[in-house]
Protein backbone atom coordinates (compact mmCIF):
# COMPACT_ATOMS: atom_id res chain seq x y z
CA UNK A 1 0.00 0.00 0.00
CA UNK A 2 1.34 3.28 -1.13
CA UNK A 3 1.04 6.34 1.73
CA UNK A 4 -1.81 7.71 -0.41
CA UNK A 5 -3.85 4.12 -0.36
CA UNK A 6 -3.04 2.90 -3.51
CA UNK A 7 -2.30 -1.06 -3.29
CA UNK A 8 0.37 -2.67 -5.06
CA UNK A 9 -0.92 -6.02 -5.01
CA UNK A 10 -1.36 -5.78 -9.25
CA UNK A 11 2.66 -6.80 -8.88
CA UNK A 12 1.85 -9.62 -7.23
CA UNK A 13 1.06 -11.52 -10.64
CA UNK A 14 4.89 -11.46 -11.12
CA UNK A 15 6.47 -13.17 -8.33
CA UNK A 16 6.79 -12.54 -4.60
CA UNK A 17 6.54 -8.85 -4.17
CA UNK A 18 8.78 -6.40 -1.10
CA UNK A 19 7.57 -2.84 -0.79
CA UNK A 20 9.94 -0.60 1.18
CA UNK A 21 8.36 2.80 0.80
CA UNK A 22 11.50 5.36 2.03
CA UNK A 23 14.91 3.56 1.27
CA UNK A 24 17.89 5.60 1.69
CA UNK A 25 20.59 5.17 -1.48
CA UNK A 26 23.05 3.50 1.04
CA UNK A 27 20.63 0.61 1.90
CA UNK A 28 19.99 0.96 -2.32
CA UNK A 29 22.12 -2.73 -3.13
CA UNK A 30 21.31 -4.61 0.34
CA UNK A 31 17.36 -3.89 -0.56
CA UNK A 32 17.45 -5.08 -3.92
CA UNK A 33 19.22 -7.92 -2.65
CA UNK A 34 18.72 -10.81 -5.09
CA UNK A 35 15.70 -9.57 -7.06
CA UNK A 36 15.30 -9.74 -10.92
CA UNK A 37 12.74 -6.62 -10.79
CA UNK A 38 13.25 -3.38 -9.14
CA UNK A 39 10.71 -0.57 -9.51
CA UNK A 40 11.80 2.84 -7.79
CA UNK A 41 11.85 6.38 -8.68
CA UNK A 42 14.89 9.03 -7.26
CA UNK A 43 17.39 6.66 -6.36
CA UNK A 44 20.41 6.04 -8.08
CA UNK A 45 21.15 3.02 -9.64
CA UNK A 46 24.55 3.38 -11.18
CA UNK A 47 27.60 0.64 -12.14
CA UNK A 48 28.13 0.29 -8.67
CA UNK A 49 24.49 -0.97 -7.69
CA UNK A 50 24.83 -3.13 -10.82
CA UNK A 51 27.23 -4.91 -10.56
CA UNK A 52 26.42 -5.64 -6.84
CA UNK A 53 23.19 -6.78 -7.54
CA UNK A 54 24.13 -9.97 -9.77
CA UNK A 55 20.06 -11.08 -10.57
CA UNK A 56 18.76 -7.51 -11.71
CA UNK A 57 17.38 -8.28 -15.17
CA UNK A 58 14.81 -5.04 -14.82
CA UNK A 59 14.53 -1.71 -13.78
CA UNK A 60 11.01 0.25 -13.70
CA UNK A 61 10.29 3.59 -13.03
CA UNK A 62 7.72 5.03 -11.55
CA UNK A 63 8.58 8.26 -13.23
CA UNK A 64 9.22 9.76 -16.87
CA UNK A 65 12.67 11.18 -15.90
CA UNK A 66 15.68 8.62 -15.96
CA UNK A 67 18.62 11.15 -15.20
CA UNK A 68 19.22 8.94 -11.70
CA UNK A 69 19.78 5.77 -13.88
CA UNK A 70 22.87 5.09 -15.50
CA UNK A 71 21.16 3.54 -18.33
CA UNK A 72 24.34 3.50 -20.98
CA UNK A 73 25.82 0.50 -18.49
CA UNK A 74 22.29 -0.67 -17.90
CA UNK A 75 22.37 -2.01 -21.77
CA UNK A 76 25.80 -3.18 -21.32
CA UNK A 77 24.72 -5.79 -18.84
CA UNK A 78 21.69 -6.42 -20.35
CA UNK A 79 19.42 -4.48 -17.75
CA UNK A 80 16.20 -3.73 -19.24
CA UNK A 81 14.81 0.16 -17.93
CA UNK A 82 11.43 1.17 -18.67
CA UNK A 83 10.01 4.73 -17.86
CA UNK A 84 6.28 5.71 -17.40
CA UNK A 85 5.87 7.41 -20.31
CA UNK A 86 3.70 10.04 -20.31
CA UNK A 87 1.60 8.99 -17.45
CA UNK A 88 2.04 12.40 -16.05
CA UNK A 89 1.05 14.78 -18.91
CA UNK A 90 -2.18 16.15 -17.64
CA UNK A 91 -1.63 16.45 -14.54
CA UNK A 92 1.87 18.69 -14.48
CA UNK A 93 0.37 20.73 -17.49
CA UNK A 94 -2.56 21.42 -15.24
CA UNK A 95 -0.26 21.91 -12.24
CA UNK A 96 1.50 24.09 -14.48
CA UNK A 97 -1.02 26.32 -15.65
CA UNK A 98 -2.81 26.89 -11.69
CA UNK A 99 0.67 28.11 -10.77
CA UNK A 100 0.16 30.63 -13.56
CA UNK A 101 -3.06 31.55 -12.35
CA UNK A 102 -1.99 31.89 -9.44
CA UNK A 103 0.30 34.43 -10.01
CA UNK A 104 -1.63 36.26 -12.54
CA UNK A 105 -4.67 36.41 -10.14
CA UNK A 106 -2.96 36.44 -6.71
CA UNK A 107 -4.84 33.63 -5.41
CA UNK A 108 -2.57 32.15 -2.78
CA UNK A 109 -2.07 36.34 -1.13
CA UNK A 110 -6.04 37.22 -1.62
CA UNK A 111 -7.20 33.89 0.44
CA UNK A 112 -4.40 34.65 3.39
CA UNK A 113 -5.39 38.33 3.49
CA UNK A 114 -9.50 37.29 3.68
CA UNK A 115 -8.34 34.46 6.44
CA UNK A 116 -6.60 37.78 8.14
CA UNK A 117 -9.73 39.67 8.34
CA UNK A 118 -8.48 42.40 5.25
CA UNK A 119 -12.16 41.91 3.68
CA UNK A 120 -13.85 42.28 6.80
CA UNK A 121 -12.38 45.28 7.96
CA UNK A 122 -12.28 46.80 4.32
CA UNK A 123 -15.12 49.67 3.53
CA UNK A 124 -14.83 48.93 -0.27
CA UNK A 125 -16.86 45.56 -1.64
CA UNK A 126 -13.61 44.20 -2.44
CA UNK A 127 -9.98 44.03 -1.83
CA UNK A 128 -7.21 45.98 -4.29
CA UNK A 129 -4.45 44.73 -2.32
CA UNK A 130 -2.36 43.04 -4.90
CA UNK A 131 -2.20 43.59 -8.45
CA UNK A 132 -3.84 41.03 -11.18
CA UNK A 133 -3.84 40.86 -14.73
CA UNK A 134 -4.72 38.73 -17.55
CA UNK A 135 -2.92 35.86 -19.29
CA UNK A 136 -4.75 36.43 -22.28
CA UNK A 137 -2.23 38.16 -25.18
CA UNK A 138 0.49 37.72 -22.93
CA UNK A 139 3.79 35.29 -24.42
CA UNK A 140 4.23 32.10 -22.76
CA UNK A 141 8.05 30.54 -23.64
CA UNK A 142 8.44 26.64 -23.41
CA UNK A 143 11.56 25.27 -22.67
CA UNK A 144 11.19 21.72 -23.65
CA UNK A 145 8.71 20.19 -26.19
CA UNK A 146 7.75 16.78 -25.14
CA UNK A 147 4.16 15.57 -24.22
CA UNK A 148 4.36 17.82 -21.28
CA UNK A 149 5.14 20.83 -23.35
CA UNK A 150 2.94 20.55 -26.01
CA UNK A 151 -0.05 19.99 -23.79
CA UNK A 152 1.37 23.61 -22.00
CA UNK A 153 0.94 25.07 -25.07
CA UNK A 154 -2.53 23.48 -25.64
CA UNK A 155 -3.59 25.47 -22.06
CA UNK A 156 -2.59 28.61 -22.81
CA UNK A 157 -3.42 29.35 -26.80
CA UNK A 158 -6.80 28.21 -25.21
CA UNK A 159 -6.25 31.34 -22.71
CA UNK A 160 -5.58 33.46 -25.38
CA UNK A 161 -1.96 33.35 -24.83
CA UNK A 162 0.80 33.67 -27.69
CA UNK A 163 3.17 30.73 -27.35
CA UNK A 164 7.06 30.14 -28.47
CA UNK A 165 9.06 27.16 -27.86
CA UNK A 166 12.51 26.30 -27.46
CA UNK A 167 14.04 22.54 -28.15
CA UNK A 168 16.30 20.30 -29.37
CA UNK A 169 14.26 18.68 -31.75
CA UNK A 170 11.54 21.49 -34.02
CA UNK A 171 8.63 19.99 -35.29
CA UNK A 172 6.64 21.07 -38.33
CA UNK A 173 3.14 21.57 -36.53
CA UNK A 174 2.72 25.66 -36.97
CA UNK A 175 4.55 26.05 -33.26
CA UNK A 176 7.28 29.25 -33.50
CA UNK A 177 10.17 27.96 -32.55
CA UNK A 178 12.95 29.93 -31.42
CA UNK A 179 16.29 30.18 -29.51
CA UNK A 180 17.09 29.89 -26.05
CA UNK A 181 18.08 33.44 -25.75
CA UNK A 182 15.25 35.11 -28.08
CA UNK A 183 12.66 32.71 -25.78
CA UNK A 184 14.55 34.65 -22.64
CA UNK A 185 14.26 38.08 -24.13
CA UNK A 186 10.03 38.12 -25.48
CA UNK A 187 8.30 35.44 -22.88
CA UNK A 188 6.03 37.13 -19.93
CA UNK A 189 5.83 33.52 -18.62
CA UNK A 190 9.01 30.90 -19.27
CA UNK A 191 7.70 27.18 -18.18
CA UNK A 192 10.44 24.63 -17.88
CA UNK A 193 9.75 21.20 -19.43
CA UNK A 194 13.02 19.82 -20.16
CA UNK A 195 14.63 16.57 -18.83
CA UNK A 196 17.90 17.35 -16.67
CA UNK A 197 21.15 16.67 -18.62
CA UNK A 198 24.89 17.65 -18.42
CA UNK A 199 23.39 20.13 -21.04
CA UNK A 200 20.66 21.58 -19.44
CA UNK A 201 21.59 21.80 -15.49
CA UNK A 202 21.54 25.17 -14.26
CA UNK A 203 20.68 26.70 -17.43
CA UNK A 204 18.55 29.12 -15.94
CA UNK A 205 21.18 30.90 -14.78
CA UNK A 206 22.80 34.52 -13.47
CA UNK A 207 22.98 35.05 -17.24
CA UNK A 208 20.24 33.85 -18.21
CA UNK A 209 17.81 35.53 -15.79
CA UNK A 210 19.76 38.90 -17.25
CA UNK A 211 18.21 38.38 -20.84
CA UNK A 212 14.79 37.88 -19.54
CA UNK A 213 11.91 40.72 -20.25
CA UNK A 214 12.02 42.80 -17.00
CA UNK A 215 9.03 40.97 -14.93
CA UNK A 216 8.95 37.42 -16.60
CA UNK A 217 7.50 34.74 -14.31
CA UNK A 218 9.32 31.80 -14.11
CA UNK A 219 7.97 28.21 -13.77
CA UNK A 220 9.53 24.92 -13.07
CA UNK A 221 7.65 21.83 -12.98
CA UNK A 222 10.51 20.12 -14.02
CA UNK A 223 13.70 19.36 -12.70
CA UNK A 224 15.10 21.80 -9.53
CA UNK A 225 18.73 21.30 -11.03
CA UNK A 226 17.77 23.17 -13.71
CA UNK A 227 17.64 26.37 -11.92
CA UNK A 228 20.73 28.05 -10.27
CA UNK A 229 18.90 28.84 -6.69
CA UNK A 230 21.13 31.64 -5.35
CA UNK A 231 20.85 33.74 -9.12
CA UNK A 232 16.70 33.23 -9.02
CA UNK A 233 16.41 34.28 -5.20
CA UNK A 234 18.51 37.36 -6.73
CA UNK A 235 16.86 37.75 -9.65
CA UNK A 236 13.55 37.77 -7.98
CA UNK A 237 14.42 40.32 -5.22
CA UNK A 238 15.78 42.54 -7.22
CA UNK A 239 12.56 42.81 -9.63
CA UNK A 240 14.47 41.43 -12.34
CA UNK A 241 11.58 38.87 -12.83
CA UNK A 242 8.07 39.13 -10.76
CA UNK A 243 8.41 36.06 -9.94
CA UNK A 244 8.55 32.26 -9.73
CA UNK A 245 6.47 29.44 -9.30
CA UNK A 246 8.06 25.86 -8.52
CA UNK A 247 6.93 22.39 -7.99
CA UNK A 248 10.59 21.03 -8.29
CA UNK A 249 14.00 22.77 -6.05
CA UNK A 250 17.71 21.31 -6.27
CA UNK A 251 17.51 19.38 -3.07
CA UNK A 252 14.26 16.98 -2.01
CA UNK A 253 12.41 16.90 0.93
CA UNK A 254 13.22 20.89 1.35
CA UNK A 255 16.36 21.31 3.30
CA UNK A 256 17.28 25.10 3.79
CA UNK A 257 16.55 25.67 0.87
CA UNK A 258 17.61 29.51 0.12
CA UNK A 259 14.23 29.97 -1.75
CA UNK A 260 11.95 29.37 1.41
CA UNK A 261 10.24 32.26 2.86
CA UNK A 262 11.28 34.71 -0.50
CA UNK A 263 8.44 37.01 -1.53
CA UNK A 264 6.79 36.39 -4.83
CA UNK A 265 8.03 32.56 -4.94
CA UNK A 266 5.33 29.93 -4.41
CA UNK A 267 7.17 26.74 -3.93
CA UNK A 268 4.79 23.40 -3.68
CA UNK A 269 6.39 19.78 -2.18
CA UNK A 270 6.93 17.97 -6.37
CA UNK A 271 3.63 17.23 -6.23
CA UNK A 272 2.25 17.97 -9.68
CA UNK A 273 1.87 14.14 -10.98
CA UNK A 274 0.59 13.11 -7.33
CA UNK A 275 -3.58 13.07 -8.32
CA UNK A 276 -4.87 10.22 -7.19
CA UNK A 277 -5.99 9.36 -10.89
CA UNK A 278 -2.83 10.26 -12.28
CA UNK A 279 -1.23 7.60 -9.66
CA UNK A 280 -3.55 5.00 -11.11
CA UNK A 281 -2.21 5.73 -14.11
CA UNK A 282 1.31 5.29 -13.56
CA UNK A 283 0.69 1.77 -11.43
CA UNK A 284 -1.03 0.66 -15.01
CA UNK A 285 1.97 1.83 -17.40
CA UNK A 286 4.35 0.24 -15.31
CA UNK A 287 2.46 -3.00 -15.09
CA UNK A 288 2.28 -3.24 -19.06
CA UNK A 289 6.17 -2.41 -19.16
CA UNK A 290 6.59 -5.56 -17.38
CA UNK A 291 4.28 -7.65 -19.24
CA UNK A 292 6.13 -5.80 -22.20
CA UNK A 293 9.91 -7.45 -21.07
CA UNK A 294 8.57 -10.96 -20.10
CA UNK A 295 7.08 -11.23 -23.41
CA UNK A 296 10.08 -9.81 -25.16
CA UNK A 297 8.38 -6.80 -26.24
CA UNK A 298 9.17 -3.72 -24.12
CA UNK A 299 7.59 -0.57 -24.33
CA UNK A 300 9.32 2.72 -22.93
CA UNK A 301 12.82 1.44 -23.01
CA UNK A 302 15.37 3.84 -22.34
CA UNK A 303 18.24 1.40 -21.72
CA UNK A 304 19.75 1.54 -25.43
CA UNK A 305 23.43 1.25 -26.64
Amino acid sequence: MTPGGLSLDVYKQFGEVIEYHTTRQADVIKRIGDADIILLNKLTIDKEVMDACKNLKYIGLFATGFNTIDVKYAAEKGIVVCNAGSYSTSAVAQHTFALILNHYNQITNYHAAVQAGSWEKSELTTLYDFPTDEVEGRTLGIIGYGHIGKRVKMLAEAFGMKVIVHTRTPKNDGTEFVSFDKLLERSDVISLHCPLTDESRLMMNEAAFNKCKKGALLVNTARGGLVDEPALKAAVESGRLSGAALDAITVEPMRNCILKGVDNIVITPHAAWAPMSTRIKLLGITVDCIKGWLSGNPINVVSKL
